[in-house]
């Protein structure tokens, strides 16, 4: 069974992650090679302006099948050497892809995200809660560490203290908490999540395509760059996108006080 079920509404795509039954679980084997398919054909196409990814039924995701586990079967089975190798090839590459997503991601986490399903919605741009939202990374309470780079990512949207303690502790956090935190951007009232998400998603839509993705780009960069290297980077972006029919159609939209018509040239 696939992992992503997909609908286009305009220059939006919505993904479920689609294992109602497990509760999303995550990954199957096949997995990594879903997940960074449809992240690059994202990537390849000028139309998609913004992914929105949520999950089915009840919870975002539970995040890893302890059952396969238990039985050291399917991403568990065998040597330590066999099992990094599918880390690699499978929650790797799911995290990779996904992080490398050129448009904006909109996490809309409809309930319980655990383990990898948090660090999943974690990689999300802007991330929205149903109050019935939780979170948590359990890992060191079944004996594990974060193998699929929470231990990087976690820190970098709370702060090393509270990541800390949701690891050390194996404690889990409601949605309020999440949003004091900066988990997440905001809560809103289960019936109303994606009607929110898909409010945002528009807004983020309605900006020029080429100049919506050098943003993302200078944002995930520049956490990683020191002030001159992201000064260096930016001229060169700006440079670009002064050349663009949509730069030149945004500046009469001001000017002219109406709304811009971007095409993504």
């Amino acid at each position: 069974m696939g992992l992503i079920a997909e609908d286009r509404q305009g220059s939006i795509l919505i993904w479920t992650l689609d294992r109602e039954a497990r509760l999303n679980a995550l990954p199957d084997l096949t997995d990594g090679d879903e997940v960074a398919a449809a992240c690059e054909r994202v990537n390849a196409d000028p139309s998609i302006r913004c992914v929105i990814l949520t999950g089915a039924g009840r919870a975002f995701s539970a995040g890893g099948d302890l059952t396969a586990m238990r039985d050291r079967r399917d991403l568990f089975e065998g040597s330590g050497a066999a099992i990094r190798e599918r880390y690699r090839r499978v929650v790797h590459r799911i995290v990779r892809s996904l992080y490398g997503l050129e448009v904006p991601l909109i996490a809309a986490v409809n309930g319980p995200a655990m383990g990898l399903g948090c660090d999943i919605a974690g990689l999300g741009d802007i991330r929205i809660a149903s109050d019935r939202a939780s979170f948590g990374v359990p890992f060191l309470k079944l004996g594990i560490i974060p193998g699929d780079g929470g231990s990087w990512l976690l820190p970098r949207n709370i702060g090393y203290a509270r990541a800390a303690e949701m690891l050390f502790t194996a404690r889990s956090i409601d949605a309020a908490t999440a949003a004091e935190w900066g988990l997440v951007n905001r809560v809103v009232a289960h019936d109303r999540l994606m009607d929110e998400a898909l409010t945002t998603a528009a807004q983020v839509a309605a900006q020029p395509p080429q100049a919506l993705r050098m943003a993302k780009t200078l944002l995930r960069q520049g956490r990683d760059m020191n002030f001159d290297q992201m000064l260096e980077m930016s001229a060169a972006m700006q440079a670009l996108a002064h050349l663009t029919e949509d730069h030149q159609e945004g500046v009469a939209a001001v000017l002219e006080k109406r709304p811009g018509e971007f095409t993504g040239n």
